[in-house]
């Protein structure tokens, strides 16, 4: 294999490791695209809170697809994924703040987690259960947020993505996500780690070889559906080429996001670019608090929350707890 070669699929640099986005395109195909790689951020998160290994796995999904999705942001601002649901993890709130920053916490029964352990039913989509997940884009003050809003109806974070694109974007849309816990040898406990792969049929001279799709992009909509409707091949391909990834190869910490590619793609062509850095941090601060306290509750109301003379708030994302006096307020105002 040439150098130029390697120069021109951007693969002659060193590979990227954990906690990064790497961007790449098919250009033959007509498709885009992103691969994430999560380790010591990931685990960060989850262990923070010593969550069942269920629930885990499913934040564990939620915190890559934000990553995927909030990676691509051109702008200063925030991609916030949250569910609302009947299942045992009834809350998943996973906020990524452009351009590196991430964080995220469950809200779960843990009766109900048992419960349904017992049953044998730990998926991620069963530990979901039924209501809507919310995307939102907060490009800062004075801009308007825009949301989309998806029903959850029992399936897993991967096909409700893809529902997402095709309803509010009619983008043709294919994720894989993956999450898993590792050992080394000498740590003293399970590390968890994930990937995830993103593409989108996104030609970049804005010409699509393929046709709108039908309707609302419902495939099993009876109304909706276009008898004439043909999928370009090059789509049909690179969809087919990520369905074969197995999901150890997307979790695997020795297998980097660009041989991942170049075993996936090489026939057709694979460009790579650089790797995007991600880290786990909370936009928590002790003067942020403060400010809601005094601008968002009556004296009566603070002291409805003090114990033992103090109000203490902790961070549901970090767990960081501040303690406040609730006379220092009266001072201030």
């Amino acid at each position: 294999m040439t150098d130029s070669y390697l120069s021109a699929m951007g693969l002659d640099r060193p590979e990227t490791g954990d906690d990064a986005v790497v961007p790449f395109t098919l250009e033959k195909l007509d498709t885009r695209g992103r691969i994430v790689h999560l380790g010591p951020s990931l685990d960060a998160i989850l262990s923070r809170h010593n969550y069942p290994a269920p629930v885990a796995r499913l934040l564990g999904e939620a915190v890559v697809l934000t990553a995927l999705i909030g990676s691509s942001l051109k702008f200063e601002g925030r991609f916030i994924m949250q569910t609302q649901t009947d299942g045992p993890v009834n809350l998943i709130v996973v906020d990524f703040e452009a351009p590196d920053g991430i964080r995220g916490y469950a809200r779960f029964d843990h009766d109900m987690v048992v419960k349904w352990a017992e049953a044998g039913k730990t998926s991620p989509a069963e530990m979901l259960g039924k209501g809507h997940m919310a995307m939102t884009i907060d490009q800062g003050p004075h801009t308007e947020r825009y949301q989309g809003i998806v029903a959850l109806d029992g399936n897993g974070l991967e096909d409700v993505a893809h529902t997402y694109f095709l309803q509010s974007e009619q983008i043709p849309t294919q994720v894989r996500l993956a999450v898993a816990q590792m050992s080394t040898k000498g740590d003293h406990r399970p590390r968890w780690r994930a990937g995830g792969m993103l593409i989108q049929h996104l030609p970049q001279n804005g010409m699509s070889r393929m046709a709108d799709l039908p309707g609302d992009g419902d495939f099993n909509n009876p109304s909706m559906q276009d008898p004439d409707f043909v999928e370009a091949d090059g789509w049909t391909e690179a969809r087919s080429m990520l369905a074969t990834v197995a999901d150890v190869e997307l979790a695997d910490p020795e297998l980097s996001p660009e041989r991942l590619l170049f075993r996936l793609y090489h026939e057709t062509g694979v460009r790579v670019f650089p790797g995007l850095p991600i880290e786990e941090r909370c936009t928590c601060s002790a003067d942020r608090i403060e400010e809601m306290l005094a601008n968002s509750f009556t004296d009566e109301e603070r002291e409805d929350m003090s114990v033992d003379g103090e109000i203490e708030v902790v961070c549901e994302f970090c767990s960081t707890a501040y303690r406040f006096n609730p006379h220092q307020f009266h001072a201030k105002h």
